[in-house]
């Protein structure tokens, strides 16, 4: 258990989550790429839209495990695993979005919100 544990640099963790989930909001806002992933993948954005309360709820979890897992890589010398990861994040997040049939701009828009929530994480690791 100490290996998930020891050598985390916790400040970075709690603010590279906060950071990167806050980024999300900017990412899928209309100002960004909000409406072109809407498009691509089928839903409504419209100001009468209810917040995916849910939906964000597991997102804010999953951001904070990903700045877990960039936390314990960070503070074992081995940020080159978490590029591993997240490169099969990635990978694995595209082939999702092509057996859903979700357009190809939504699904680099999704892969590419991954991609920089790991670099503002290990960003954080080096800053705190």
């Amino acid at each position: 258990m100490n290996e998930l544990t020891e050598n985390v640099n916790w400040l970075a963790v709690i603010v590279g989550a906060v950071v990167a989930y806050l980024l999300g909001w900017l990412w899928y806002s209309p100002k960004l790429f909000g409406a072109k992933w809407a498009q691509g993948v089928g839903i409504d954005m419209s100001g009468d839209a209810q917040m995916p309360a849910m939906a964000m709820t597991v997102q804010a979890v999953g951001t904070f495990l990903l700045a877990w897992i960039v936390g314990i890589t960070a503070g074992n010398n081995a940020l080159l695993t978490i590029i591993l990861v997240a490169i099969t994040l990635m990978t694995l997040m595209a082939a999702s979005g092509l057996y859903c049939k979700k357009s190809k701009a939504s699904i680099l828009i999704e892969v590419g919100y991954v991609f920089t929530m790991v670099m503002v994480m290990i960003i954080c690791q080096g800053i705190f």
